[in-house]
């Protein structure tokens, strides 16, 4: 037990992912051994797989720290049941997890109509507002390793499937500060996403805010981005 605590200890101190061997060496435990422990952690959610042998505090580990943060300091849930009171819109806070992300808070739109979304589903990383918010701010090297390991699978029409497309796209979030999937990853819905950035201004997950696409017109959405970055601001700072 205290050879996992301390692996997890290193796997998700702050300052972005870090390599199995130097967790292995600052937790004081043979590589095969934490190699071993780290693949039991990623199952459970506490710890995430980056790709190139490094690891980064998982969903259910942020999810856990914002819980005992909020306490103190904010309420990770008040930020977003404050920005859907301020947009009337369906609210979603998702971690990255590896090669995807996964949503760990939804808070429903004052509207009749009702996401097809869900506390731990997956999300894809290239044709979501909240995956493409943080593809958007992942060094080059780990862009290039999620797009040749999963691929640009075709959603709906309006999915980018050409690696040079998205990476314009990407561009533009990044001097925006948010993404739009325009029924990128499902017809008739559309959403804004922003990215939630850890102290040295990793991506560790997005928020968003969902809509349908015949309830509230493309600029009507748009017009929520400064809601919407700040209340990822906000929260950021809280999983800090």
């Amino acid at each position: 037990m205290s050879k996992a605590l301390r692996i997890l200890e290193e796997a998700a101190r702050t300052g972005g992912p870090r390599q199995l061997a130097d967790i292995a060496a600052d937790a004081g435990v043979l590589k095969p051994s934490t190699h071993r422990i780290l693949a039991t952690l990623a199952e459970l959610g506490y710890v995430t797989t980056l790709g190139g042998g490094s690891y980064a505090a998982g969903p259910r580990m942020r999810a856990l720290a914002a819980e005992v943060v909020s306490e103190s300091t904010g309420d990770v849930a008040a930020e977003l049941a404050a920005l859907r009171a301020a947009v009337g819109q369906t609210v979603h806070l998702a971690l990255r997890s590896g090669d995807h992300a996964v949503y760990t808070h939804k808070v429903e739109g004052d509207q009749p109509y009702s996401m097809a979304s869900r506390v731990g589903m997956r999300l894809a990383m290239h044709c979501t507002s909240i995956g493409k918010a943080i593809l958007a701010h992942l060094p080059e090297k780990e862009i290039d390793e999620l797009i040749t390991t999963r691929g640009l699978e075709r959603r709906t029409p309006n999915t980018h499937t050409d690696p040079a497309r998205l990476r314009v796209d990407l561009a533009g979030i990044r001097d925006l500060g948010y993404a739009l999937d325009d029924e990128e990853n499902e017809t008739t819905i559309r959403c804004l996403g922003a990215p939630v950035l850890d102290a040295q201004g990793y991506p560790v997950g997005a928020v968003s805010v969902s809509t349908v696409i015949f309830l509230l017109p493309r600029d009507e959405l748009l017009g929520h981005a400064p809601a919407l970055m700040a209340t990822a601001r906000r929260i950021g700072a809280l999983l800090n």
